[in-house]
């Protein structure tokens, strides 16, 4: 039910890599260097936010046109069958319900049960299934699907995200930055500009950081999982998103989604301790107990 995390996650660190490019092309970057060659940490936080910020709502602005790209996702503008009519018309309903605008309604050709949503404005955003999915869930199971992609779109997590991961993009180029700084300065000791190390000792810095700022992005990921499927089962009943859910645990067929997107399907994997960290989403007894808990 979510095909979101890996594609915006790795378009937002392409996009960062151009940005911090073009920033130093256009010479941006020389006003973080003062007379003495130090940090002036002001404009760097600038320079930080600017591509931090500006990398995550890129991929924003992206996440439908990119979705649609890597998966082949066809919208159904038209039904052209009793299925598809169905789907237009449960997932239409349930936008209603959710106080949103309707999103496009979308197939994409792959024998995984998975579906996703994404787009930067809950009023005109983009819901997909498998062929997969259609073939393997029954109605009620698929509504329950349906009824979990509307939430996370009823309840901006896309916006949401990109916000988070603005803020760690920040801090990641800023301290980078700063560590590459005290590298350069204190163990190679140069004394004006910035030699070698600073340059190769923040790319490094901003490595490590950013596989540490995934953990924070990856924690909030797993929270909005479960948050969709009460969601889900507030639209649908929560029988029908626990039989979804339990569905999906049968199916355990691998997300053939592109490793891009595949943070937003609504499967997920299993991962016990490091791995668990990195996960996108619960794992699905987890989930499954969670509605069971709920009075």
């Amino acid at each position: 039910m979510i095909k979101r995390v890996v594609l915006f996650l790795v378009t937002n660190l392409a996009v960062i890599f151009v940005l911090n490019i073009t920033m130093r092309l256009l010479g941006i970057d020389t006003l973080l260097a003062e007379s003495g060659g130090g940090l002036n940490l002001n404009a760097l936080l600038v320079f930080a936010a600017v591509i931090g910020f500006g990398g995550a709502f890129i991929s924003l602005a992206m996440s439908k046109w990119s979705a649609k790209m890597m998966t082949g996702a066809k919208v159904i503008d038209s039904p052209r069958s009793e299925a598809e009519q169905w789907l237009v018309q449960t997932e239409h309903r349930q936008a209603r319900q959710a106080g949103i605008g309707n999103p496009e309604v979308a197939i994409y050709n792959a024998p995984e049960v998975n579906a996703f949503a994404t787009g930067m404005n809950k009023n005109n955003a983009l819901v997909a299934v498998s062929t997969g999915l259609l073939n393997s869930m029954s109605r009620d199971e698929a509504e329950a699907v349906l009824g979990h992609e509307v939430t996370h779109v009823a309840n901006g997590d896309m916006v949401t995200l990109a916000l988070i991961q603005g803020v760690v993009n920040t801090f990641v180029i800023f301290l980078s930055r700063i560590i590459g700084n005290i590298v350069d300065k204190t163990v190679f000791k140069t004394e004006r500009g910035h030699g070698p190390a600073f340059w190769i000792t923040s790319i490094i810095a901003e490595l490590v950081l950013g596989i540490l700022a995934s953990i924070i992005v990856m924690w909030f990921s797993r929270r909005r999982e479960f948050r969709a499927d009460v969601g889900g089962a507030a639209l649908a009943g929560r029988e029908k998103m626990i039989a979804a859910l339990q569905r999906l645990k049968q199916a355990h067929t691998p997300s053939q989604l592109p490793d891009q997107i595949k943070a937003f399907g609504i499967s997920g994997g299993q991962g016990w301790g490091i791995k668990r960290l990195f996960m996108s989403h619960p794992p699905l007894d987890e989930r499954i107990e969670a509605l069971r808990a709920q009075r």
